[in-house]
């Protein structure tokens, strides 16, 4: 006999007693675990898919979509007090999946803002929330979060896709929409990699790139066990703010400095700049620069990089050939002297970054800046601070 719920209300709480122990939620496995892969979420043979889901009523939870609910009552409301949301606020969540935070946001603040992308959770949040009599303060987006662009919105509170926590906290940190505070919940490894300092062992170019324009709070820890589908690891919850005021630096120089610092995080700056390739990118993008400043270039150049990882490469080798053969070899040791002369002189050389701080690396720019050493063409147009002046002003 199949499940049939008699109301919305009540609906969530006979999903999960069904589907716990008589189909053990129909969570399907993905070997990339908190990523999203729509080739995952489909059998193979279509007519099983379509009798699987007539026999379960409604949907499945799939963990390759980071779906993951919280389902404790008391943690929930400790994420709602501690985000000190204002009547007046309009909340920002991400990933709302089947309402247990949204309903406790609604009954804080004036408004929410859902962003969610499957289509079946945002019907049942549709249903549950008028059914609470709270549908006139929802809005709900059914978009990728990191594809749509925000409305104006006062805070963020959301238990987010472990997949997405890096690029979402980029776009939150360095985009156009100004706010007090985010309170998310995030994998515990993560969360440690946000909190790190210069010396941690986890200290790495997010916590130093999200550092620099906001300052975060751990909260608490979450145990896996309050989710369903229980996940792998367990969870934290931090709250980021936005420093009132931002250091005068160009994002997208700062951003290129430090993928280069922390490409190999425990080498010394030393090292790592006196690299025959690493020498020869800086000189060339150093002309690039200086021809920029004599003749700026017009259009939109700017495509908007990694923000975190240590994956990404920066290294542009086209036209690199071509340059090194134009480029003599007095010239090359001269413009490595430089460099290493910027470092030896203000004691940088055998220092690592992960044992830097923020104020030193962003000394350390400034000189290379001031001899004319960039790591990025900053006179392009449309770079990242200026697309973002309206966050940053």
């Amino acid at each position: 006999m199949l499940f049939k719920p008699k109301s919305v209300r009540t609906h969530f709480s006979g999903l999960i007693f069904f589907q716990n122990y008589q189909r053990n939620l129909w969570v399907k496995p993905s070997h990339r675990y908190g990523k999203y892969n729509e080739e995952d979420d489909d059998d193979k043979d279509p007519k099983l898919r379509n009798t699987k889901e007539n026999q379960l009523d409604h949907f499945y939870l799939y963990k390759s979509k980071g779906q993951h609910l919280l389902t404790n009552t008391r943690i929930l409301d400790a994420i709602v007090r501690r985000s000190n949301i204002k009547p007046t606020d309009t909340v920002l969540e991400i990933g709302p999946g089947t309402g247990n935070l949204t309903v406790k946001l609604l009954e804080a603040a004036e408004k929410v803002v859902a962003v969610e992308i499957d289509k079946r959770m945002v019907d049942f949040l549709h249903k549950r929330v008028a059914e609470n009599g709270l549908q006139e303060r929802l809005n709900v987006i059914c978009k990728d979060a990191m594809k749509v662009e925000f409305p104006q919105f006062d805070l963020v509170v959301a238990n987010i896709p472990y997949g997405i926590s890096s690029p979402l906290i980029a776009k939150l940190v360095y985009g156009r929409n100004p706010f007090r505070s985010a309170t998310l919940l995030l994998q515990k490894e993560f969360a440690r990699r946000l909190l790190a300092e210069p010396g941690d062992s986890e200290f790495n170019r997010l916590a130093v790139n999200v550092n620099l324009v906001a300052d975060v709070e751990f909260v608490m820890d979450v145990s896996k066990r309050e989710f369903l589908p229980c996940p792998k690891v367990d969870s934290s919850v931090v709250i980021i703010r936005p420093k009132p005021e931002l250091p005068d630096v160009n994002l997208n120089e700062w951003r290129a400095f430090t993928r280069t610092c922390f490409g190999k995080k425990n080498k010394t700056l030393g090292a790592t700049f006196k690299q025959k390739k690493k020498v020869m990118q800086l000189l060339k993008l150093a002309k690039t620069t200086s021809l920029n400043k004599e003749n700026p270039p017009t259009g939109n150049n700017y495509e908007c990089d990694e923000y975190y990882d240590g994956k990404y490469e920066d290294e542009d080798t086209d036209g690199e050939e071509c340059f090194a053969s134009s480029t003599s070899d007095l010239e090359m040791n001269l413009f490595k002297e430089k460099i290493v002369g910027i470092l030896r002189k203000s004691g940088f050389e055998d220092k690592r970054p992960s044992k830097v701080s923020n104020e030193d690396l962003l000394h350390l720019l400034s000189l290379f800046n001031q001899a004319g050493i960039y790591f990025h063409d900053h006179v392009k147009p449309n770079d990242l601070g200026n697309a973002n002046a309206a966050y940053l002003s």
